[in-house]
């Protein structure tokens, strides 16, 4: 039978690795960076290429010999390569991360092509709020293929890559997933070697960065990892707007050659401090550039994360294995953050909440190859179960001096007396059950067909106060659908192909769980007669036309699409207040566009990371007449990003980054939008570089928008704040390899 993993094993276990804990991080990354600077690097020039390639704690999703470019996707229901998979997708390896200097996933998937950010509401919390294509995927971000509940600040200390799939994708990965979806794939014990890296990371506005990296072989059967953060930062209008630390633990065994079990425990707590912005006026499109207004002791954004998962695969005979992945996940995520609001009389409002969310998943996928028909397959088959629950709450805030409060001046006391966390007020349980198959059948050399189809049932039981309520509304009813998709691959080159495809994706009402009775944001809607359950699943369909590219020895992936999304059977509101005067399923919308990606070597010397998105979007049918013809919210018709490097000698390189965004309109998701107020659209470039000093030790310099650009990454659904993109801010980080 085969073997199951990957990695090569070894018989001899190197040097113990210490035992450290997140205080300790600091004082073992001076410890290790006082030797380097007298290490002797004559062999540098031959063995950087070496030990690029066949370092054990490379990305092995990558292409050998091209750092930024994926070669696979790490869900096994993917059976093809990136560039034989009839759909577009943007997958940013570990070194693109690790040298773009980003550390946080809201920052780096805001910079992606046809990804553009939502702010925090009062209906749904503070957190990484994510917008593909136009589309809500606030709950579409999954961790190795199973889905991570919760809106919360995520860190890449972790991450091996960021796989970001395009267009509705509901065989995959279930509910929602209408714009595309985000998976992180997190780093995983190897039995190549034993090794430690710890790295350094000090920069402007007091930024402090430790992490620890440590693979211990401990048999030819048993492998651990840890992963470490401690993360320290100001911006230049915060103080202490970042206090991060977490761990992930990882093993793998494998009692037999064609059995392996592995698990892993991430554990992450933020103290951090949000910084929403300026005000803007949205009747007379005036921005008001005031100091932050977040005061000590009052403002806050806490993000805890508790998440254990175990997965067993086993080879029951050469060509069928069985993957079984089990997660236990607890998230929470407090907030109380202090605007200035150009649309309140008073100018300083609050917004407060708090949200517990626990996670209980199992996915088991039979994969295997047979011949049917004179024909190969490679087929996926499996079940899912998913549990949900999320509780939400708020703050209350005594701020009886608001109304003396001066915006410019950053030293004001906002508030007197206390704070009082409240009971949760609004409760969601979500059980989901589902079963899928896919094939993938080579019918030629010249022609592959890709194929699925799923079937979700739910089970929705929710309670909730109303807004001046005096008693609980209870929420509880079942529901289901089929989704698929289909993909016709031809590919009669040796380095490209074309495609087309066609995939669905649904949406219950009250699918964005986190929500729970916020309409507007995905939350359970109630029309005007009480009803909610006779809702329709809310259905989306893309169709796309594209072609893929594998040229330079395999090592540059050229990639083009055309699409279309139409999202039909839209829930727009119902009594909510956000859209008084709607009912249950009476609109629809499309976004349509061309996108282009570029990721790998252009040369042997030029690495490059690109993407271009130029899309449109249109209301085309509402309750709302009005509405017909109008712009999606959230949505930024162009925009791009590349990032280039350039090895100038075998061990120094340097780099830029350049990120582009139109101009966005807020508003409601799903609802057509003014388009005479939105944010200005804005370039933001960066630098880098990076230097082997031998193989152990390398140094990293970065410089975040260097032109110290204003510019704003979202707009408030009712006008009167936008978010402001970061400042300048410089950086070094130094690693050290054991």
């Amino acid at each position: 039978m085969k073997q199951l993993s990957t990695f090569a094993r070894v018989k001899e276990s190197g040097s113990m690795i210490p035992n450290v804990n997140l205080t300790a991080i600091a004082f073992a990354v001076s410890a290790a960076l006082v030797g380097p600077a007298y290490a002797a690097d004559a062999d540098l020039d031959t063995l950087l290429v070496e030990e690029s390639e066949l370092a054990s704690d490379a990305n092995p999703y990558s292409e050998p010999g091209a750092d930024y470019k994926a070669k696979k996707m790490s869900d096994s229901k993917y059976t093809r390569d990136i560039a034989e998979t009839p759909k577009t997708i943007t997958v940013l390896t570990k070194d693109s991360i690790e040298e773009s200097g980003k550390t946080d996933l809201e920052s780096i998937l805001s910079a992606q092509p046809g990804i553009t950010l939502g702010t925090g509401e009062g209906g749904n919390s503070f957190g990484d709020r994510y917008i593909i294509r136009g589309y809500e995927a606030r709950s579409d971000v999954y961790t190795d293929g199973l889905r991570e509940p919760g809106l919360i600040s995520r860190e890449t200390f972790a991450l091996e890559q960021v796989e970001i799939s395009k267009g509705p994708s509901s065989t995959f990965g279930g509910r929602g997933t209408t714009g595309g979806a985000v998976n992180s794939v997190t780093k995983k014990a190897s039995y190549d070697e034993d090794f430690a890296t710890v790295g350094a990371t000090i920069g402007t506005e007091n930024k402090q960065r430790f992490t620890l990296d440590a693979n211990k072989v401990l048999s030819d059967e048993l492998a651990v990892r840890f992963n470490a953060l401690s993360s320290q930062a100001d911006t230049d209008r915060v103080d202490e707007a970042v206090d991060q630390e977490g761990f992930l633990i990882s093993g793998i065994y494998e009692p037999t050659p064609d059995v392996t079990i592995s698990a892993d425990y991430y554990y992450f707590r933020a103290n951090d401090k949000k910084d929403p912005g300026h005000a803007y006026d949205s009747d007379t499109d005036t921005f008001y550039k005031y100091d932050y207004v977040g005061q000590d002791g009052l403002d806050f954004q806490d993000s805890e994360a508790d998440i254990a998962t175990v997965k067993v695969e086993a080879y029951l005979t050469d060509d069928l294995r069985i993957e079984n992945k089990t997660r236990f996940g607890e998230t929470k995520n407090d907030y109380i953050v202090s605007i200035y609001s150009a649309t309140r009389d008073n100018n300083i409002r609050n917004f407060t909440g708090w949200q517990e969310n626990e996670y209980v998943g199992n996915q088991t996928n039979f994969i295997f190859d047979a011949e049917w028909f004179g024909k190969k397959h490679s087929i996926v088959t499996g079940v899912e179960y998913a549990n949900e629950k999320t509780a939400i709450g708020s703050y209350t805030v005594d701020t009886t001096n608001t109304f003396s409060i001066d915006p410019y001046n950053a030293e004001n006391d906002l508030w007197e007396g206390t704070v009082t966390r409240s009971d949760s007020t609004k409760h969601v349980d979500l059980n989901t059950l589902s079963a899928y198959f896919m094939d993938t059948v080579t019918l030629s050399q010249d022609w592959e067909v890709h194929g699925g189809i799923r079937y979700d049932y739910f089970e929705y039981d929710a309670d909730y106060f109303a807004r001046n309520a005096t008693e609980a509304t209870e929420v509880d009813f079942e529901d289901g659908f089929f989704n698929g998709h289909l993909g016709v691959v031809f590919s009669p080159w040796e380095h490209g192909n074309i495609y087309a495809t066609w995939s669905t994706s649904s949406n219950i009402n009250g699918g964005e769980a986190d929500a729970v009775s916020s309409c507007g944001y995905g939350g359970i809607c109630v029309d005007s007669d009480g009803n909610y359950a006779n809702a329709e699943p809310e259905q989306s369909t893309n169709l796309e036309l594209g072609t893929k590219w594998n040229i330079m020895d395999h090592k540059l992936l050229l990639t083009g699409a055309l699409f279309q999304v139409t999202k039909d059977d839209v829930i727009e509101g119902g009594s909510d207040s956000y859209a008084t005067g709607g009912s249950l399923n009476t609109g629809k919308n499309q976004v349509y566009g061309v996108e282009f990606g570029l990721s790998g070597n252009l040369t042997d010397k030029v690495s490059i990371q690109a993407g271009v998105a130029i899309m449109k979007s249109e209301v085309l049918e509402s309750y709302d007449p009005d509405n017909i013809g109008l712009p999606k919210a959230n949505f930024a018709e162009r925009s791009a990003n590349i990032q280039a490097k350039y090895q100038f000698t075998p061990a120094f390189a340097f780099g830029a980054v350049a990120t582009y965004s139109s101009g966005m309109i807020g508003g409601q998701p799903d609802a057509g939008t003014d388009s005479d107020n939105k944010t200005p659209s804005y370039t933001v470039y960066d630098l880098f570089a990076t230097y082997q000093v031998n193989k152990n030790f390398d140094l990293q310099a970065n410089v975040q928008n260097i032109a110290d650009k204003e510019y704003y990454t979202a707009l408030y659904r009712s006008g009167g704040i936008v978010y402001l993109g970061a400042g300048r801010s410089a950086s070094v980080t130094a690693k050290y390899k054991f």
